[in-house]
């Protein structure tokens, strides 16, 4: 009897844990009308081949005044991108049209909207460091953060 017993705590422990060992593929990150990002970091798991990033502006500002986008580069390449994307103009999202050092982006959203992208995690290193930003200009001196590859 007692046998069984640790059988059933077994299955019982396996089941409550199993959510732990499916790699989380996605994050949402909210921006608002006071140019900040509600993360000031995102983890993606190794595991992950994709990873989708949902961003919600939790302002009520319109894009032309208070727009933010999400971009992913290289921490080294934060400012060149973002001074092309001023650059650029608000009609390219402010993001340099097929820049290579923009690894993902989403479009420029304003009050109460959602974008996302999904990009192959093909192109992160472990060990390398990432920054995540908003191109809107002035906007990337607050509104920043980093990005890592999980182990």
């Amino acid at each position: 009897m007692a046998m069984q017993w640790k059988s059933v705590f077994l299955v019982l422990a396996v089941s409550a844990t199993a959510p732990a060992w499916a790699a989380d593929c996605a994050v949402e990150i909210e921006g608002n009308d006071a140019m900040q990002f509600n993360k000031p970091t995102i983890s993606v798991p190794a595991s992950c081949k994709q990873f989708t990033v949902k961003l919600k502006h939790v302002g009520k500002l319109p894009k032309t005044a208070m727009g933010h986008n999400w971009v992913l580069s290289k921490t080294a390449d934060l400012q060149p991108v973002a001074n092309d994307g001023i650059a650029a103009g608000a009609a390219k999202d402010f993001v340099k049209e097929k820049d290579a050092r923009v690894i993902a982006h989403t479009k420029v959203i304003g009050g109460g909207e959602t974008d996302s992208v999904t990009f192959s995690t093909a192109a992160l290193k472990a060990g390398e460091a990432y920054s995540y930003f908003c191109s809107f200009p002035g906007h990337s001196a607050l509104m920043k953060g980093t990005l890592t590859l999980a182990k």
